[in-house]
């Protein structure tokens, strides 16, 4: 959420996940229709998923549209066509042969290269693709911005996903959490986290399966099924309205689930 207004910023109050789908364009992409889950009138389809001991229920990517351009565009948060985004995307990509040894190398930089603001309390706040490069510094929502730019500039179609989580060990309160999907000519729409690993969170690049930060556990947690072109407005805000990592942790965005 974000509640403080610095000068000249407009934070906007309405959390909730339907608000921020009308305003974000282009639409995400969506899966089939067929099982509910937080949405009133958008239902989703999911695949079962073997963990361990316990079946649970992940986005059928696959059933995603194959329209691609929005998922390579260059835009105001995701810059990549910022010349030092596209000199690092160059740089990463030399030598690596295929969109996945690609895709790997963008994302060991963003993961360990650039330090998480909150692990290192590290200023300033970042959320143009371009200023995280510049400083070395991001949220998870900004680290996210990065890979996908990065990712965009190879000609490799990305997006944006995100997980609700607590904010602490168990909620409330609960924040959005910032992660990627990449699409891969192999195995098509596959997520990935860079937000940085730490002692308790090891996030890999191993497609087709998945190893993201953090597992969603309570029943207020969501893994959320959209991929987004573009930053949710709320992100943006929590990102811009705010001149401190301290300021952002206050503020960070959240969304309103509505029941099952």
């Amino acid at each position: 959420m974000c509640r403080a207004n610095m000068a000249g910023c407009v934070c906007p109050h309405d959390t909730s996940y339907r608000a921020a789908a009308k305003v974000a364009a282009p639409r995400a992409v969506r899966l089939r229709r067929g099982f509910s889950l937080f949405l009133r009138k958008e239902t989703l389809d999911f695949v079962p998923f073997r963990l361990e001991s316990r079946i649970i229920f992940l986005p059928d990517l696959d059933a995603m549209s194959t329209d691609f351009s929005p998922y390579l565009a260059s835009s105001t948060y995701i810059d990549s066509d910022h010349p030092a985004v596209r000199a690092k995307a160059a740089a990463l990509a030399a030598g690596a042969v295929g969109d996945a040894a690609i895709a790997a190398r963008c994302f060991a930089f963003v993961r360990d290269e650039i330090a998480h603001s909150w692990d290192y309390q590290r200023n300033p706040v970042t959320c143009r693709a371009s200023d995280v490069l510049q400083h070395g510094t991001g949220y998870c929502y900004a680290k996210s911005h990065l890979l996908a730019a990065l990712l965009r500039a190879n000609g490799i179609p990305a997006g944006l996903c995100y997980q609700r989580l607590a904010v602490g060990e168990v909620g409330p309160p609960f924040c959005l959490h910032g992660l990627n999907a990449v699409h891969l000519q192999e195995f098509g729409w596959y997520r990935i986290d860079a937000r940085g690993n730490k002692p308790g969170v090891a996030a890999a690049f191993t497609p087709p399966r998945e190893q993201l930060a953090f597992p969603v556990l309570a029943p207020e947690e969501r893994d959320l099924p959209e991929i987004w072109p573009e930053p949710l407005p709320q992100v943006v805000a929590s990102l811009t309205c705010h001149a401190t990592v301290q300021d952002v942790a206050a503020h960070l965005p959240d969304i309103e689930l509505l029941p099952l």
